[in-house]
């Protein structure tokens, strides 16, 4: 038996031969041609068939995986349709009056070594995209066939590595699983492969050989192993393994469409937590009643170089509001600062970034950035049930600010005549002692709170969380926290408001039924502790 480690991308186990994928990639040869215009042609022609397949690709996953998983095309389309990539294709047709084929392979290696390398490009982290729509491009210049895979049985793929297209493609009903020698976590194939539920493990290296195909494998997706041609206890090992994994999917399963409910009736919310596009289709598979905490954070990281824009925003915020329908989502404004600091914004050294410039501070100090945010939410609250959290507030100045502010959004958008929820909730999170304090008067002046217990516990502390030294006094469960929940719960429904955790203590379900005597509201937590954290409620007498 031979074990191949990698990174775990998709979770499951999955026993069959391992065959590995052939591209059919063509070698692209360098052709001098008398007429350049009639390459051009060939060219655009190209670009035109290749934007029609990614159109279809987009549909067929909007269907499939759903318009969060979709958007992966529509960063495809940006590459297609990017002007510094077409313009170096048609000065080597032009210029040097070469082939198309050549033409668009040396673009792309050339594109991608100077964009690549640029911390700003949207290229950047997605350069699997990129080469995607190359070979979309060449194939269809070579007037080759699209890849097919033909086998009697199902299979588990093993290939170099796997585009996005591909992954999206992939027939649950043939390819119980994949592995490859390269890619990353974060990328597109990784997202689709979770988003699919087809078992997976990236990024084993040149240990991956091709003097493998046809031989017996076990994908531990749990792990991130790959067992070659495995002895009799593993194999007995890895289906008990698999046996327990799909009692306890089942039964998770079973709960959905269920109510939160204990055996004596008390009712809670559970809602999920959301850190990118892809967790909205997470939110909608885990039967969340809504998402409790949309951390929009993630927009301006992705953005290196520049601000997200408006339309940007909006476009993100509208996906989540459709998606959701009537359950409701609360984005908080973005918490930037701190372990979260974007390139494009420049931010002096800062002896305790944790307690310095961020959240609201950094909203309220860049006011027309604030406002863009503010407007883009505005605009996409009419397309479902959006809400407006601000972090890190430590007075009620500060929610007065941010609230002026947000009046001076409705007012433009009032002035341009555009649709927005005009009685749209706004809530804070209770992230700091001071807040935990004035919670009282806080309630008065929101429409809900949610209380992040990871800042609230090391601010309550004075203790850094990431601080490995201080791992033995760190506790979670410390009567302090505890008891300022029970003070900002009680000064809550005081005012007759709504309250939710939405930090890690929200999941953990040594916690649940002292939260629910509490009377907590609402409980959001990531999309794949929804379902456990159901089951644990339901339990409870």
């Amino acid at each position: 038996m031979i074990t191949l480690t990698g990174k775990k991308v998709s979770e499951g186990i999955v026993i069959g031969r391992l065959v590995f994928f052939n591209r059919g990639e063509r070698e692209i040869r360098k052709i001098y041609v008398e007429d350049a215009e009639k390459e051009l042609v060939r060219f655009q022609k190209a670009r035109k068939k290749t934007a029609a397949e990614i159109r279809e690709l987009y549909e067929e996953s909007a269907s499939e995986l759903g318009e969060a998983n979709a958007t992966i095309f529509e960063m495809q389309q940006m590459v297609l349709d990017d002007e510094e990539f077409v313009n170096r294709v048609v000065r080597i047709i032009t210029d040097q009056k070469l082939n198309a084929e050549y033409a668009v392979k040396e673009s792309v290696e050339d594109f991608l070594k100077v964009f690549s390398a640029r911390p700003e490009s949207y290229v950047r982290g997605h350069e699997a995209d990129v080469q995607d729509v190359a070979s979309r491009v060449l194939r269809i210049l070579s007037r080759s066939r699209k890849d097919r895979m033909f086998m009697d049985e199902p299979f588990i793929m093993a290939a170099r590595d796997l585009y996005p297209s591909e992954a999206a493609r992939l027939d649950k009903t043939k390819v119980l699983g994949f592995v490859t020698m390269y890619g990353s976590i974060n990328s597109h194939t990784a997202v689709l492969a979770r988003t699919k539920g087809i078992p997976s493990v990236i990024g084993i290296g040149e240990a991956l050989k091709r003097d493998y195909e046809g031989k017996m494998v076990i994908i531990d997706g749990f792990d991130g192993k790959l067992y070659i041609e495995p002895d009799q206890t593993t194999m007995e090992k890895m289906k008990q393994k698999k046996q327990q994994n799909l009692q306890k999917v089942e039964t998770l399963e079973r709960l959905k469409g269920k109510e939160n409910v204990t055996q004596s009736g008390q009712k809670i919310d559970v809602c999920a937590n959301i850190g990118s596009r892809e967790d909205i289709e997470r939110v909608l598979r885990n039967d969340a009643n809504g998402i409790g905490l949309f951390r929009s954070e993630f927009l301006y990281m992705e953005s290196p170089g520049k601000l997200p824009t408006e339309d940007q925003q909006f476009q993100v915020y509208k996906l989540a509001a459709e998606a959701m329908g009537t359950k409701k989502v609360v984005v908080r404004t973005a918490d930037l600062g701190g372990d979260k600091l974007p390139e494009n914004m420049e931010i002096a050294g800062e002896n305790n970034p944790m307690m310095g410039y961020r959240g609201i501070r950094i909203s309220l100090d860049k006011e027309e950035m604030f406002k863009t945010q503010l407007r883009a939410i505005l605009r996409a609250s009419a397309f479902g049930n959006l809400q407006i959290m601000f972090p890190m507030i430590t007075s009620v100045e500060e929610v007065a600010g941010a609230k002026k502010v947000l009046e001076k959004a409705k007012a433009e958008l009032k002035e341009e005549k555009t649709a927005f929820d005009e009685n749209i909730k706004v809530g804070v999170m209770i992230e700091t002692p001071a807040a935990v304090m004035i919670s009282g008067e806080l309630a008065r002046e929101v429409d809900f709170f949610s209380i992040g217990t990871n800042d609230l516990t090391q601010y309550t502390l004075a203790m850094d969380r990431t601080n490995r030294k201080l791992t033995g006094y760190y506790n979670a469960y410390h009567p302090a926290l505890v008891k300022m929940i029970r003070i900002v719960t009680n000064n809550v429904h005081l005012e007759g408001k709504h309250i939710s955790i939405c930090g890690d203590l929200a999941a953990d379900t040594n916690m649940t039924e002292t939260f629910i005597q509490m009377g907590i509201d609402e409980l959001s937590v990531a999309p794949g502790k929804v379902l456990p954290l159901r089951k644990k409620i339901r339990e409870i007498r």
